[in-house]
């Protein structure tokens, strides 16, 4: 029993005549009954009484058709499934990433995203938070990696990993023997932020108490603040993952923020009426190959993305 059998049985049933059962589905009338012969033999039973023009159905035939039909039901339904993934698995997908998360994310994410899912171009561009959430307001991308919340009612936001800040600290400096620090501990006058527009800014900020005194390098990156505190001294914050992009030597530099602890949300955002829900978990599943597992949103670990 084929499924082309039972699509011949279905349009037989319809037309009732084997030359238009034939048209429609575009074979010739032998083949067709044929085909329709080779299934009454293989089950044993008539399908069509030929003594009346035009044929029935018969008895075992209408049952047979029954089946015939949720079968081909259920065929037809894998088979929108497929295309709707096969569909929202490829095409082009937009994705933009500030700057403060794209040195850790971008190789590793693009390697592994290229490799699974290669039937999509993935375009990606740095851009800051502000820039990010006008562009997904006019539809200009389909989606961001950035840090949350952003408290806009018309972007998802969907927490992909928590990332904790540490302090980068010049030997130089009094508290350099210490193993921890709090924020209330690091000289505000000594301490090197980004420039105005980095969200990364804004969390340092969040976290200090005097804003007064704060060194701010302008147009700069966290690497260049790291070099900076190399040669000039003083202290900057940076984000976990930073570490390894670090030498030996700097990692000595670091020191865990304490009272309070600061941690950054990580979040893949897309606008309220986006609804390719495969190529979001095709992002997620991505990130969550290169991410450390402690540092996964813990339902990211356990579910599925779902609008």
């Amino acid at each position: 029993m084929t499924l082309q059998q039972l699509e011949y049985l279905i349009a037989l049933d319809k037309t009732r005549h084997f030359v238009r059962a034939a048209e429609m589905c575009s074979v010739t009338q032998s083949t067709l009954s044929t085909m329709i012969q080779k299934l009454e033999d293989e089950l044993g039973s008539r399908i069509f009484d030929r003594s009346v023009h035009p044929i029935i159905l018969t008895q075992t035939g209408e049952l047979i058709l029954k089946h015939a039909q949720v079968i081909l039901y259920n065929v037809r339904q894998l088979n929108e499934q497929l295309l709707t993934q096969k569909n929202s698995l490829s095409g082009t997908l937009l994705l933009a990433i500030i700057p403060t998360v794209a040195p850790y994310l971008l190789p590793g994410f693009i390697s592994a995203f290229r490799k699974d899912y290669s039937g999509i171009s993935l375009k990606v561009k740095e851009m800051h938070t502000e820039t990010i959430i006008r562009k997904l307001e006019t539809a200009e991308i389909d989606m961001a990696i950035l840090s949350t919340p952003l408290d806009d009612p018309n972007i998802l936001e969907v927490p992909l990993y928590y990332e904790k800040f540490v302090a980068y600290i010049s030997p130089n400096e009094p508290n350099y023997s210490r193993d921890e620090i709090s924020t209330g501990e690091m000289p505000y006058d000594h301490l090197w932020v980004l420039e105005e527009g980095h969200c990364l800014r804004n969390q340092v900020l969040n976290f200090c108490q005097d804003k007064s005194h704060i060194s701010t390098y302008e147009a700069g990156s966290i690497d260049t603040l790291v070099k900076i505190v190399d040669t000039i001294g003083g202290y900057t914050v940076i984000p976990e993952l930073h570490t390894d992009l670090l030498t030996q030597t700097q990692r000595l530099n670091l020191r865990k923020i304490v009272r309070p602890e600061a941690t950054r949300e990580i979040s893949l955002v897309i606008r309220h009426d986006y609804v390719r829900q495969g190529m979001m978990n095709a992002v997620a599943d991505s990130i969550k190959e290169i991410i450390p597992s402690h540092m996964v949103e813990e339902r990211l670990k356990k579910f599925v993305i779902r609008l």
